[in-house]
């Protein structure tokens, strides 16, 4: 599991920050990247990523303002012509359904594949789950209906505890795999070897919230609660609280104050106005680490993997994208 953030900027494109988007990269899960957002330019921040977009199988938009949704319609587009077959879902607030079902009529784009719609009730709930995930959404505070997104990926199995079934003599082949399933095994020479025995305790799924753009409000608390990466917008410096309530957005200290509180484990700082630029940015970052240490602010491609466990607050990665790569 991974997040890459194909653009970091509010409002409109700026020289080294695009518009809004990030990429949540399930490809060892599922096989399959989930977006959140997608402004203008989007899918040309995917031509320096090893992101393709037939790869995209779920869409989550956080509200309509241009800078989160103008790239969607071309990405979609791009997606019939680079082969994409397979079914894309779009979830968001109601209207979504409307700007691209009329983007694509007058324009004449005829897609390859089905596109399905979801268009959250107000009070946000549950929008998605599977055997693997769950996908939730809660209202935000901006001048447009807006929500924050809470993906937890469900508690995965224990491993199979080798050294023991080694000291109980139990020989290797398919018997490891039926333990392995839950299956209680009964060996040769008439054991019985209980499958709890022998495989480890749960491990925790991983917890990953996104935010749209908003300003301080009950709801990104519960939402980010016990979180393991929290992004959250940073349009304001410390300082500018009261600028941030009037144009109904957030300051870094805000959102440091929340990942202290709630007990996230890793904060990032997007969504950076073009006030701060280059080094400036990282001003945002020092200010939040002095009530949140574990806080950085991220550039456009940045990548950063999201293990299992405590998280750390290391470099991104760097991911090499070879020729014609498929991912």
């Amino acid at each position: 599991m991974q997040l890459e953030f194909l653009g970091t900027g509010a409002g409109v494109p700026a020289r080294f920050r695009n518009v809004t988007s990030v990429a949540l990269r399930l490809l060892e899960e599922r096989n399959s990247v989930w977006l959140f957002d997608a402004g203008e330019g989007t899918q040309h921040q995917m031509l320096s990523s090893t992101i393709r977009p037939r790869k995209i199988d779920k869409i989550f938009i956080t509200h309509l303002h241009g800078d989160h949704i103008y790239g969607l319609p071309g990405l979609l587009s791009s997606r019939s012509f680079q082969g994409g077959e397979d079914a894309l879902h779009i979830y968001g607030p109601k209207g979504i359904r409307q700007f691209v079902e009329n983007s694509l009529h007058l324009s004449q784009t005829h897609l390859t594949y089905p596109l399905h719609f979801t268009e959250l009730p107000n009070e946000g709930g549950i929008v998605f789950e599977d055997a693997k995930f769950t996908v939730s959404a809660l209202p935000l505070d901006h001048k447009i209906t807006v929500f924050g997104y809470r993906i937890v990926e469900h508690d995965l199995p224990g491993e199979l505890l080798v050294n023991k079934l080694q000291e109980l003599k139990v020989p290797a082949g398919p018997v490891y795999g039926q333990l392995k399933g839950g299956q209680d095994v009964t060996l040769p020479d008439g054991r019985i070897v209980r499958a709890q025995d022998v495989i480890g305790p749960a491990k925790p799924g991983r917890k990953v919230v996104i935010l749209g753009d908003t300003r301080k409000t009950p709801n990104v608390a519960i939402l980010a609660q016990d979180a393991d990466v929290l992004v959250h917008e940073s349009t304001y410096g410390k300082g500018e609280a009261k600028l941030a309530r009037n144009y109904y957005h957030s300051t870094n200290m805000q959102a440091a104050t929340v990942a202290q509180e709630q007990g996230v484990g890793r904060l990032l700082l997007t969504h950076i106005s073009a006030r701060y630029a280059g080094k400036t940015a990282n001003e945002l970052a020092y200010q939040a680490q002095e009530v949140f240490k574990n806080t950085r602010v991220v550039n456009d491609f940045d990548v950063f993997e999201i293990p299992f466990g405590q998280q750390n607050n290391s470099k991104p990665i760097k991911l090499s994208m070879p020729e014609d790569s498929d991912l």
